[in-house]
């Protein structure tokens, strides 16, 4: 991961979005070392999730020189704890949003639950969310592309939207930079080369 990081900022990216899978299902970061090395290492903008359930995880990433930790399923699961580390913590937390056929999903992925996710992004934002990672897991790494319509109606809300889940072409991306969005994330597609990074760069203005 940190030489991905490195080659990416050689690329010119300003942001890497750093989620812990394994974290992120078990409930607890995993991989803190990675995230302090890809810090140190490079001068990019970093910002961690997966599994980030206690305060004294958010100090220790902030401690380290994370630049944003997001909340997940603890924000479903825990208002409260949410809300509590929104007001004290302000920009520095992002909250990821999962939705599978547009419900909230959480404990990575593995659970859907009832709630509406446009309806829960809304109680975000009244909680004092500045930024919303909204992902559409059933189109996470399948290529098929964005649901522009979706981030349109949450485009609307007052608050950063960055999209993620289904970015498969340039297009997604100049279509999402239309409407407004504040940032894209672009993973898998990197990966596989089916787009270049300096190409996404230049779609989006560096909002990678």
């Amino acid at each position: 991961p940190v030489a991905f990081a490195r080659s990416f900022e050689e690329e010119g990216a300003n942001y890497l979005h750093l989620v812990d899978l394994d974290g992120a299902k078990a409930g607890k970061l995993h991989y803190f070392d990675v995230a302090k090395k890809i810090v140190q290492q490079t001068n990019l903008f970093v910002e961690v999730g997966g599994g980030i359930r206690e305060e004294e995880t958010i100090q220790h990433c902030l401690a380290a020189g994370v630049h944003r930790v997001i909340l997940g399923t603890i924000a479903q699961k825990d208002p409260a704890f949410t809300k509590a580390m929104l007001k004290k913590y302000g920009n520095k937390i992002a909250i990821g949003v999962d939705a599978k056929e547009e419900k909230v999903a959480v404990e990575g992925w593995l659970e859907k639950t009832a709630t509406d996710a446009f309806t829960f992004c809304q109680q975000l934002v009244e909680w004092g969310a500045q930024t919303i990672i909204f992902t559409e897991i059933s189109r996470d790494g399948t290529g098929e592309g964005i649901n522009l319509p979706l981030y349109e109606k949450l485009n609307q809300l007052d608050c950063d939207i960055v999209a993620s889940g289904g970015v498969a072409s340039l297009a997604d991306i100049k279509g999402l930079k239309q409407l407004g969005i504040s940032g894209v994330i672009v993973g898998k597609s990197l990966y596989n080369g089916s787009l270049q990074l300096a190409d996404v760069l230049a779609a989006g203005e560096a909002e990678a």
